[in-house]
């Protein structure tokens, strides 16, 4: 299905804009970093560097100076640096941040660990749940109360504080993470804390809730502020040193961040709120998904992003990336929602699985082979790179079946050893199941295909769509390896890999806007409607934003860009226990905006489930105003729907999964062919950053902008 972007939506205001003379985007992933320049006149050039997990900056800096070299490019050029990273997803996920403290209200001390009612697994005697962030030991009381209304129940109680902040500096906490009851409404107390505590301990991070995530619901409310105080002091140090060292090289430009929802943020706003930074790198993929999809006029798209370490999946509608304000971290259970640590900040919705080229394969007790969601990373990589790594890798089974080779493999510094694939994959796999290392790695493939197949149904399900008549779009360093595979196993008719897909994230942040999205929990019911604080609220939120994006497009220059602003409310029926999504138009409520704002709801509600309710009070819950700055829509690419059908001189022998054999395919350099030709399939199209694989029933026309456009056979070309 295809249609026209309809450009940008919302209010648009005016603020300040530059034009660049070259940018760079920067994605430090769990195998490689990716780095991407882009000149003024819009030409990219990129690389691929191993991540250095103890100083990923130095992976940072050796990719930008390896680009300076290549290109010619001063590093005194450079106007924007644009950085995205998984250090603070990798430091929940491994429990490796600072020793942090959870101050709270008396009587809440084990909400993070009591959870609510819901169980992932409802009839699991021996289920298991995430262990809380933040132990018990750790986790203090305050007294304090405020009702829902964020009026004073119980007085702050300052002599208490005082002799706990005492407490705490005693026992050497880095970073404290303050969640009283109800503080969304009225953070008085919050603030209170927070400058008795800088007052005694001016070195200690302090993270307040009722700034991190401003919204109803404690559990994931201290979550989050636990995250975030978490990860503060470790993200901090990390930023402050990559900005000094960028310095120290000649790069005195601007560093910005890109955050879980998609836009742009400073340094200094990153640090303090590094929650936001969770996702970051996958955001530029569902971004750089997006701007594709507009290119190509297809409103209904699933992102498939897969790199050494993950697969990442998200369904894009009308050329966006579908967003939540909840998402889950280190989900305990596969697909299983509830089984991960509740992270309440504003996300480009996607489901991400520990399947990438690093992911490790094992049998398990069944007699059943497992991959991921270990990975072998960059140190020591998979057994092929001969540093050092022994376990059997995706990226092994690749080798083993004929669809990577050392010859056309690409990335720097590495040369592929077939002779250790074909040894860590019988002893991991083969030998435990009594198979051939050929067969074991089909059985590797097969299941990480699976896997992120069964991924895919499971995302489109819980956001209530088929995904008949989608196009995938693949990226990343793996992704287009597996993407044929995979349109076969969800019967999908069209696939596009863009070009610069093995960088795709990387590009997709210099595709982002600067964009921040404020959240606020208020409620008010439309049978009795507060439209008047109401609007102070989305007043207050929208202020908020601007002024984040503001710090961001301010310049020297007198030029103007404008910013869209779009607000969104989530509403429910009395008695349910979720909301959703309502876009709000612009312009201020009034005294006959209840029955307005009920009609809008009823009509989502029907969108959502196919039927309303009648005669039930509606509940407006939470208010979110996101400002962005204005981009033009990305020209439209015509697409080419026929053309010669090319040979390869260079052929070698792949393992086809629909024959179920070994076949003869031809092996075509990506950067020889031409828009308009036709490659058929078997075929693997091989490029610097990664390999596109062709099954004998697939076909692919180069398109004008060298994106490959891949369909099955009967499928339209």
């Amino acid at each position: 299905m295809t249609a026209t972007p309809s450009g940008q939506r919302g209010n648009v205001r005016r603020t300040h804009g530059n034009v660049h003379r070259a940018r760079i985007g920067a994605d430090v992933g769990g195998t490689f970093t990716d780095i991407v320049v882009q000149t003024v006149d819009g030409t990219l050039h990129s690389t691929k560097v191993l991540t250095t997990y103890n100083a990923p900056e130095q992976g940072i800096l050796a990719g930008i100076e390896q680009l300076s070299r290549s290109t010619g490019i001063d590093l005194r050029h450079i106007d924007q640096i644009i950085h995205g990273t998984t250090l603070a997803t990798n430091a929940l996920i491994e429990r490796r941040g600072a020793k942090t403290a959870l101050v709270t209200t008396a009587g809440f001390r084990d909400v993070i660990e009591t959870r609510t009612e819901s169980r992932f697994e409802q009839y699991d005697l021996d289920i298991v749940l995430p262990e809380p962030l933040i132990e018990r030991k750790d986790r203090y009381v305050v007294t304090e109360r405020l009702n829902a209304r964020g009026e004073v129940l119980v007085d702050f109680d300052e002599a208490g504080a005082r002799s706990l902040i005492e407490h705490l500096g005693a026992q050497g906490y880095e970073s404290v993470a303050v969640g009283f009851l109800h503080s969304y409404r009225n953070s008085v107390h919050e603030r209170r804390f927070r400058s008795l505590l800088k007052e005694a301990l001016s070195d200690v991070s302090v993270s307040l809730s009722s700034e991190v995530s401003p919204q109803m619901r404690e559990y994931e409310r201290f979550n989050t502020v636990c995250a975030n105080a978490y990860v503060q002091p470790l993200m901090a140090s990390y930023l402050l040193r990559l900005r000094d060292q960028l310095g120290a090289v000649g790069v005195g430009c601007p560093l910005y961040l890109i955050h879980s929802g998609g836009g742009l943020m400073s340094v200094d706003n990153a640090a303090e709120f590094p929650v936001r930074l969770i996702e970051s790198g996958p955001a530029g993929g569902a971004i750089f998904a997006a701007d594709l999809a507009a290119r190509y006029g297809r409103d209904r798209v699933l992102s498939y992003d897969m790199g050494g370490t993950t697969a990442k999946i998200s369904l894009i509608e009308d050329f966006t990336p579908r967003t939540a304000k909840v998402f889950e971290v280190d989900r305990r259970s596969r697909f299983k929602k509830g089984s991960g640590m509740p992270i309440s900040i504003p996300v480009i919705e996607m489901i991400e699985i520990g399947a990438g080229g690093g992911s490790i394969a094992r049998v398990d007790s069944l007699g059943q082979i497992r991959v991921g969601p270990h990975s072998s990373g960059s140190e020591p990589g998979p057994a092929a790179y001969d540093r050092g790594g022994t376990d059997a890798t995706v990226t092994d089974a690749n080798l083993v079946l004929g669809r990577l080779h050392p010859d056309t493999f690409g990335a720097a510094d590495i040369d592929l050893k077939p002779t250790l694939a074909h040894q860590a994959i019988s002893d991991a796999v083969g030998g435990p199941l009594g198979l051939d290392a050929d067969t074991a790695a089909i059985g590797i493939s097969e299941v990480v295909d699976e896997n992120m197949t069964n991924a895919a149904r499971v995302h489109a399900v819980e956001g209530g769509r088929d995904l008949a008549g989608f196009t995938m779009i693949a990226f990343g360093g793996a992704a287009p390896l597996h993407a044929s595979r995979l349109i076969d196993k969800l019967g999908l008719d069209e696939l596009i890999v863009p070009s610069g897909a093995g960088v795709g994230s990387a590009i997709g942040f210099l595709r982002a806007p600067f964009a921040y999205e404020a959240i606020r929990s208020f409620y008010t019911t439309t049978d009795d409607f507060d439209y008047v604080g109401a609007n102070e609220v989305l007043a207050e939120l929208t202020a908020e934003a601007e002024s984040f994006v503001r710090i961001g497009t301010a310049t020297d220059s007198s030029d103007e860009s404008e910013t869209i602003v779009e607000r969104q409310v989530s509403m429910r029926y009395a008695g349910q226990g979720w909301e959703i999504p309502v876009r709000l138009d612009d312009g201020e409520f009034d005294e006959f905006a209840a029955d307005l704002l009920a009609g809008k709801f009823t009509k989502a509600y029907l969108e959502f489930f196919g039927r309303a309710i009648e005669d039930l009070t509606i509940e407006a819950v939470s208010w979110a105003v996101r400002v962005s700055s204005r981009q033009e829509p990305p020209p439209l690419v015509e697409t080419i729907r026929q053309g010669p059908p090319v040979t390869s001189e260079t052929l070698r022998e792949m393992y086809d999964p629909v024959l179920d054999k070994r076949v003869t395919a031809g092996v075509f350099e990506r950067t020889r062919l031409n828009p308009g030709d036709l490659v058929i399939g078997p075929a693997v199209i091989v490029e610097t950053q990664t390999t596109t694989v062709l099954g004998s029933h697939h076909r692919c026309v180069v398109q004008p902008d060298e994106s490959l456009r891949i369909s099955r056979t009967g499928s339209a070309p």
